[in-house]
């Protein structure tokens, strides 16, 4: 292909040709050109093999790849693409592949970018624009701190098994209530499955996240919730918080990215556990999530993280 510091343009090709047949020697036009005699050679023997058409630029791309992925991998991680709708790097590690070689099938095959489709149906969605990432120095500087409210399933399986109908639309089941907990640096999550979102339960659950955090070397400088009650106004809450130290920050209100990144985790529980499949029970869903989150922590591939576990920012 032509660049902008080309020397030969295609009429300067023309040019050589012309010369040529004209009785000019190759030496010559080479240096009325400022080329090399093969570059003279090249052109005109592509004119007589291919007339006019021959002095067009030519795709870069090589005639033969001999190492590029074979078409069976890429159909594999095409497939995988389109069933759980992740990135290159997730991809790359439940295939054992290396993420820039899955990133590359992804952009031949024009596939959209995760940040242009729904993380679960997998249909194109509005952009949004957002400020650059950010992240703590190290970890336990800031733990981010929300509650995902999860419908139970009906016994027998609800409506993702028997379609929507209002004999298994579930009404009246209630709600878990997963109280999570997530490092702001290292991305390592702590999560309960707990009956309500009340002060004392809010306030339990830091304790304990605190305790699990501790044990793993990281202690708790600050936490970031929303402006819940039990949270903005909860005593039992800010007990806990006065009793280890944690100083307490909360969300802009009606801001709630400013606590994205149990936001966005939020998101990675439904993607990756509870809508990773159809349920027959909520005891069957609970008893994968001790699994979703080991995984999670210990061996699932993190941006964040250069595409290693969260665990591993623990040790660095």
């Amino acid at each position: 292909m032509a660049h902008r510091n080309a020397r030969l343009t295609v009429h300067a090709r023309l040019l050589i040709v012309q010369r040529y047949r004209a009785g000019w020697p190759q030496a010559r036009i080479a240096e009325q050109l400022g080329v090399s005699r093969g570059t003279v050679g090249k052109w005109i023997d592509r004119y007589e093999a291919e007339g006019l058409a021959g002095l067009e630029d030519r795709c870069s791309r090589p005639h033969h790849s001999p190492r590029r992925t074979s078409p069976e991998v890429e159909a594999q991680v095409l497939a995988l693409r389109h069933d759980r709708h992740r990135g290159a790097v997730f991809l790359a590690g439940e295939l054992g592949l290396v993420a820039s070689t899955v990133g590359r099938i992804l952009a031949r095959h024009h596939v959209p970018a995760l940040a242009s489709i729904d993380a679960v149906t997998g249909k194109p969605v509005r952009q949004r624009r957002g400020g650059p990432r950010y992240e703590r120095r190290r970890p336990g500087e800031l733990l981010h701190v929300d509650v995902k409210k999860l419908g139970r399933v009906p016994d027998g399986g609800g409506w993702r098994l028997h379609g929507r109908s209002e004999a298994v639309r579930g009404r009246g089941n209630g709600y878990d209530y997963l109280h999570v907990a997530i490092d702001d640096h290292s991305r390592i999550a702590y999560i309960e499955a707990l009956p309500d979102e009340r002060d004392l339960t809010c306030a339990g659950f830091l304790h304990r996240a605190a305790t699990w955090f501790h044990q793993r070397g990281v202690g708790i400088e600050r936490v970031l919730t929303d402006n819940a009650l039990a949270y903005r106004r909860g005593r039992n809450w800010a007990a806990v918080c006065t009793g280890l130290g944690i100083r307490r920050r909360f969300i802009k209100p009606g801001c709630p990215w400013t606590n994205g990144k149990a936001e966005r985790f939020n998101r990675t529980l439904l993607t990756d556990w509870a809508y990773t499949r159809p349920w027959f029970s909520t005891a069957q869903r609970n008893d994968a999530f001790d699994d979703f989150l080991d995984r999670y922590n210990t061996r699932r591939g993190h941006t964040a993280a250069g595409g290693r576990p969260p665990i591993t920012r623990l040790a660095a």
